[in-house]
């Protein structure tokens, strides 16, 4: 597999590694031993998966079908665990798994091989930011390791969702998201991220889930002429939700693109899309070009008294909690409130995360 190599990563993340947890023994009902362990093993990309999954997609005619719609067609309508393995190839299509659809794995070749793509925009055809999605996920318990999915509209076509996630129990790991404006749609529900990248230039990953992005790397792109970046954009609109969006051990960082700007541009970790957005940074790294006050107001004082954006043991250049701005909301948290956040805390993650056997960190 092709693997991002950020300068500094390694050394920004050093004091933060942690025991993985994985599950031992006993294979749950909904994931079958031949889909486990074709999520363990990495396929060479001139071989056949050493296990049968249900559909193979290839775009050489080497698969059962040439398209991944196609292969949803057959997924069965009891509701039984569907393994597709899709392999390497650009394929431009826009993907549904629909709330009929429960327990679909996808299955790829590399995060830069196997590559789902769409152009949808509500710039350029005036698609609706719900519906623009290359991907989009409402059947629940959908896992994905080693996809890449994008839209390609550009930062010219404004808000471009690469793939939006309504359902509940999503797991994705070693997968890539490539956008601009809007790439990463967390719309609803329970949702887990593992060593994954996201890339994009405004609200790039957003919505009101309840969401865990684990040692994942955020890319600053370079984004259209007077526009400012901002990493996330929770979407939280009741006091009484518990959604939230928390980043643990990730890194933000820019692409080269980005870095080469002249005069240099800065970015911030995030503004209140909704009244009582909730953003918590747990031990991440945050190069230079994070911009001192850390987070961008929505609109002059709109949730400012409401909203809870926290940082914990954040590290790298961009990490300075002093001179963050000064809302009520923002807060420096301690090793116990960060507990609260964590994914056995907050996602509930011990009782279905270790089952899909992706790595997984429970605490801090």
């Amino acid at each position: 597999m092709q693997v991002l190599m950020i300068t500094g990563l390694t050394k920004a993340l050093s004091n933060y590694a942690r025991k993985l947890l994985y599950t031992e023994d006993g294979i749950p009902t909904w994931v079958r031993p031949e889909a486990r362990r074709l999520m363990e093993e990495e396929i060479p990309l001139d071989e056949e998966p050493p296990v049968k999954a249900d559909a193979v997609v290839a775009q050489d005619g080497s698969g059962q079908y040439k398209t991944i719609a196609e292969a949803l067609n057959f997924v069965p309508k009891d509701n039984s665990p569907f393994v597709i393995y899709i392999k390497e190839g650009i394929y431009k299509e826009q993907v549904m798994i629909t709330k009929k659809m429960p327990y679909i794995t996808f299955l790829g070749d590399g995060q830069n091989l196997t590559i789902i793509s769409g152009s949808l925009s509500f710039g350029v055809g005036r698609i609706k930011t719900f519906l623009s999605a290359t991907v989009i996920i409402e059947g629940e318990h959908f896992t994905a390791k080693s996809i890449g999915i994008e839209n390609t509209a550009g930062p010219e076509g404004r808000q471009a969702v690469a793939m939006r996630v309504s359902a509940d129990y999503a797991v994705f790991y070693e997968c890539k998201f490539d956008g601009y404006q809007d790439t990463l749609y967390v719309h609803s529900q329970r949702q887990f991220y593992r060593d994954c990248t996201i890339t994009g230039t405004i609200d790039f990953v957003f919505g009101d889930a309840k969401c865990l992005l684990q040692n994942s790397v955020l890319v600053v792109r370079k984004p259209k002429r007077g526009q400012t970046c901002v990493v996330t954009a929770q979407g939280r609109s009741d006091r009484r939700e518990s959604t939230g969006l928390v980043l643990q051990n990730c890194h933000i960082t820019g692409d080269a693109d980005f870095m080469a700007l002249k005069p240099a541009k800065k970015v911030y970790l995030g503004r209140p899309w909704k009244r009582f957005s909730r953003t918590i940074m747990l031990m991440s790294a945050l190069d230079d070009i994070v911009h001192p006050d850390g987070w961008l107001k929505w609109k002059g004082d709109f949730a400012l008294k409401t909203l809870y954006y926290a940082e914990y043991s954040s590290a790298g250049l961009g990490a300075n909690d002093s001179v963050r701005v000064k809302w009520p909301g923002v807060k420096n948290i301690t090793a116990e409130e960060a507990q609260l956040y964590t994914g056995g805390r907050f996602l509930g993650g011990d009782s279905w995360i270790p089952q899909t056997q992706v790595p997984y960190i429970a605490n801090l």
